[in-house]
């Protein structure tokens, strides 16, 4: 969110190539960090916290001291471990067999959608990505409970007309409302306020997984209010 300039080295001549408008800084996603306090010992603000300090008070030769410090104490944290024969497994990377290099377990690489996605946050190193909808998860369990439901209810209604035709229903019995009813249209289905029409209340685990959403929905308003008050 910051002016970008492109340098002609012949002839010295500045261009300005991005300068980004004030609506254009207001868009951008607020950065959310762990406090230094709540950080654990490998985390990268702590770890280098001397030598970011050096750097910012412009001292390069303390800066390179506590570097070569911090390098050392990882070389014989790997010399132990190789001659006591212990595996290191990494919590949050994985080594990438045909590129050689090391990845990020639970890197996101999905575009932002600012309609369905609330807020990304990191948790004990995973990255995790709060949403307004309900989760994928949630949404097939969701069309598996609806596909079972119509699916009995179809065989019930299959039954009934079964019997109706092996029948042989009297003059008196014609004229009598049949015990089956008609099955519901499919396309009549909607979820309103989470039950199913025409097939009851949600199932224990679709009930489950509303409840905890809506709780994820509360606290993140408080965490939203909060914010505002300690602007204000």
């Amino acid at each position: 969110d910051g002016e970008v300039h492109m340098n002609e080295l012949k002839n010295g001549n500045t261009e300005m190539f991005w300068n980004p408008t004030s609506e254009v800084r207001r868009q951008r996603l607020k950065r959310h960090i762990v406090l230094f306090e709540e950080q654990t010992d490998f985390e990268s603000e702590r770890l280098w916290q001397h030598v970011t300090s050096a750097i910012n008070k412009g001292d390069q030769h303390k800066a390179t001291q506590e570097k070569f410090v911090l390098e050392e104490e990882q070389r014989n944290a790997a010399r132990e471990r190789r001659e006591s024969g212990a595996e290191w497994k990494p919590l949050l990377f994985r080594h990438d067999a045909a590129t050689n290099e090391w990845r990020y377990k639970y890197e996101d690489l999905r575009p932002w959608d600012p309609l369905n996605d609330i807020a990304q946050f990191e948790k004990d190193g995973i990255l995790q990505t709060m949403e307004r909808h309900l989760s994928t998860r949630m949404s097939n369990h969701k069309t598996t409970c609806i596909n079972n439901q119509i699916t009995r209810h179809k065989r019930s209604a299959k039954d009934c007309r079964r019997r109706k035709t092996s029948d042989q229903p009297s003059n008196h019995s014609q004229n009598t409302e049949s015990s089956c009813s008609t099955p519901e249209s499919v396309q009549e289905l909607s979820d309103d306020d989470g039950k199913y029409l025409g097939f009851g209340s949600l199932c224990a685990q679709c009930g489950k997984e509303m409840n905890h959403l809506k709780e994820i929905h509360s606290a993140v308003l408080s965490l939203q209010k909060a914010q505002q008050d300690i602007h204000r």
